[in-house]
């Protein structure tokens, strides 16, 4: 690859819950939450890292959840601009250089995924 190719997009990145099993599939493990999984031993999470620095602050995580019907497009936003912010931004190009030797999957508790800060961290983390 030349100085001036660009590297190919990371992506798509596989979530599981970490309640579900591990699978050989799943390659790189990260749990993407800021709160440790309640009732969830090391051991049974199969986690590789704990990226806790990646997920909203705690500060957006409560605003959000004040409203979570009304106020997800704008969680989404405000969340996109921290993944921007010097630690997340170093967070996010450290899960990057993994995708590019193989596959990563973002683990998470969060019962509703779909409503969650997963997929606007995954959509983040395909962009190049």
């Amino acid at each position: 690859m030349t100085a001036n190719a660009r590297s190919p997009r990371p992506g798509p990145f596989p979530v599981r819950r970490v309640y579900d099993p591990a699978a050989p599939a799943d390659g790189t493990r990260l749990l993407v939450d800021r709160l440790w999984p309640r009732g969830v031993s090391k051991e049974r999470a199969h986690v590789d890292e704990w990226l806790k620095d990646i997920a909203p602050s705690k500060e957006l995580r409560s605003w959000y959840h004040e409203d979570r019907d009304g106020r997800y497009d704008a969680f989404a936003e405000r969340y996109r601009a921290e993944l921007t912010e010097p630690v997340r931004a170093d967070l996010v190009d450290h899960v990057r250089e993994l995708a590019g030797r193989g596959t990563v999957t973002l683990v998470t508790s969060v019962k509703d995924v779909e409503h969650s800060h997963v997929p606007v961290l995954a959509r983040h983390l395909e962009e190049a």
